[in-house]
């Protein structure tokens, strides 16, 4: 969930400042730009060169920069970010969120946010439950802005209670779920299918086909950023998910992509059925290499089994189900065949004939109809945003 989101981290001086440099390193661990913005009063507890370095950013003090004289904009800062959290979180910038008090740039950025803001307090433990505190968290609550509450631990005073910044691993995974609740797919399954499948011939040869993977593995990544719990069956490709979070499942043969995808589908809510299956495979598959003997080499095929229609005939009320027809003549009204014939809700038409699409390419041109035979036409895009087309589609379905 945090894959290429823009996070602005303010740190306040708070003896629990250390806990934020393993906070920025599991930041970016998960994929985040981070930029840090630090009081005053929290270098004294933890250097600006320790946290740059975790950020791969220079870390923003002071309105201006001495060295070269340049101005860090709190406005440019607060439309950057996807979203701020302030960990720690001490008594006095609370105090001053709360009311507005605009004195340092941590607390200017805060007053420019346009994204959502978290903060984790720290604190001892009658500075936390006195009731000038608490009337600022409050404040900041109904300001929109969201509390990680602190844990209950020994403090740094010797006494043991509520008022420790809650750990580096529970604020990355509150954050994540926080961020999860708002998105349109959560709490919905999705199984996507991607790249070819590989048919024996003998231990060193098979049938095959060009498919890359690259638009299913994009397709699974943009269901699993509108937050569904992603199940990605790919056959052998070159491709590396971007995102952690989905349950990728590799297989080489089509025999092997019906069982997983007969494992997977009743559970899901989306599936779409991105693979390149092979329609034939070997009749008999050799157990040693095939020697060059003569001149002809005759092998018998066999169908393999229709996954699509498989599933097809298995999907039950509430279910999408999504195919992909791959197509050089005739190419709408086999499209519509397919869609009748395999149970489809709708289905992504691709054409040998449009230059730049089908297999390989890092774009395609795609139609897609649905079960009325009615046609929406793309123009040519990169495959990620011929994927947010298709996910766009799936969205209005569901509705």
């Amino acid at each position: 969930m945090l894959q290429n989101k823009n996070i602005l981290l303010g740190i306040c001086g708070s003896i629990a400042s250390y806990k934020s440099a393993t906070l920025t390193r599991l930041l970016v661990k998960a994929g985040a730009n981070v930029k840090v913005i630090m009081t005053r009063d929290a270098i004294e507890f933890i250097t600006p060169l320790t946290l740059s370095t975790l950020s791969k950013n220079p870390v923003l003090v002071n309105y201006f920069n001495a060295e070269t004289g340049e101005w860090n904009n709190h406005v440019e800062l607060g439309l950057w970010a996807d979203l701020m959290i302030v960990a720690p979180i001490s008594a006095n910038t609370l105090a001053k969120f709360a009311t507005g008090i605009c004195d340092n740039l941590l607390c200017a950025t805060y007053l420019s946010a346009k994204c959502p803001v978290y903060f984790a307090p720290a604190m001892d433990l009658d500075m936390w439950k006195h009731d000038s505190t608490q009337s600022n968290v409050a404040k900041l609550q109904s300001y929109k802005n969201i509390l990680i509450n602190p844990g209950t631990g020994e403090l740094a005073s010797g006494l043991t209670g509520e008022g420790r910044m809650a750990e580096p691993e529970d604020i990355v995974d509150f954050l994540e779920s926080s961020l999860k609740k708002k998105l349109p797919l959560t709490g919905k399954t999705a199984l996507v299918t991607a790249g070819p499948t590989f048919e024996a011939i003998d231990p060193v040869r098979f049938i095959g086909n060009h498919s890359s993977g690259k638009m299913g593995f994009a397709i699974a990544e943009r269901l699993h950023m509108l937050g569904a719990d992603v199940t990605l069956v790919s056959g052998p490709t070159s491709q590396k998910l971007t995102y952690t979070g989905l349950k990728f499942i590799p297989v080489t043969s089509a025999a092997e992509m019906l069982d997983e995808v007969s494992a997977n589908f009743e559970s899901a809510d989306v599936t779409v059925m991105s693979a390149a299956v092979a329609d034939y495979r070997p009749k008999v598959v050799a157990q040693q290499k095939i020697k060059k003997e003569s001149a002809d080499l005759a092998i018998e095929l066999e169908k393999t089994t229709d996954i699509l229609a498989t599933i097809g005939k298995q999907k039950k009320p509430g279910q999408l189900l999504i195919g992909f027809a791959l197509e050089t003549n005739d190419e709408e009204s086999n499209a519509i065949k397919k869609i009748e014939k395999k149970n489809l809700d709708f289905i992504v038409l691709n054409s040998l004939n449009d230059h730049g699409a089908g297999f390989q390419g890092d774009e395609n041109k795609i139609t897609i109809i649905d079960r009325d035979h009615h046609k929406e036409y793309f123009s040519l895009k990169s495959k990620h945003q011929v994927a947010e087309d298709i996910c766009n589609k799936i969205l209005e379905a569901l509705k």
